[in-house]
């Protein structure tokens, strides 16, 4: 129809005639209160902005002296994390001279990843920061 004759039906019904597809042959128009379209696309924006939860960076942290009771309380904390889709930062904090056993704490964060190993993939691999060695594990996913 002509858009002269598409204006005037648009203002009976009191509606707002939108160009919906204006690079085809001819132009596509739409009745719809553009107002109301607006803000219902609003609103399901926020509500699918609310939804969706950000993968966080929690942090576990162990000394290379844990007693084995203590390693399997942090083990299954990782575990936990990585499960509710957070990512999970394992610091491994050195005191004094134990920085120099750096080969404990390797084997250590080993094993926390061999625990986890079927919910989670090493994003960083374990590295030495000052008196830290600190290790990224992110949640596996599942494609």
């Amino acid at each position: 129809m002509s858009p002269r004759e598409a204006m005037r039906i648009a203002k009976e019904k009191e509606l707002d005639l939108v160009e919906v597809s204006p690079h085809s042959n001819p132009p596509v128009c739409r009745f719809l209160d553009y107002g109301r379209w607006k803000y219902e696309n609003a609103k399901k924006g926020r509500e699918s902005r609310a939804k969706r939860k950000g993968a966080e960076l929690r942090e576990v942290k162990l000394r290379p002296k844990i007693d084995e009771h203590d390693y399997m309380v942090k083990s299954r904390m990782v575990q936990r994390l990585l499960e509710e889709g957070d990512k999970v930062k394992v610091t491994m904090m050195f005191r004094g001279r134990e920085v120099v056993h750096a080969h404990i704490a390797l084997k250590l964060l080993e094993k926390v990843f061999n625990d986890a190993i079927e919910l989670a993939v090493i994003e960083k691999k374990p590295t030495l920061e000052g008196r830290n060695m600190t290790m990224i594990l992110a949640p596996k996913t599942d494609n």
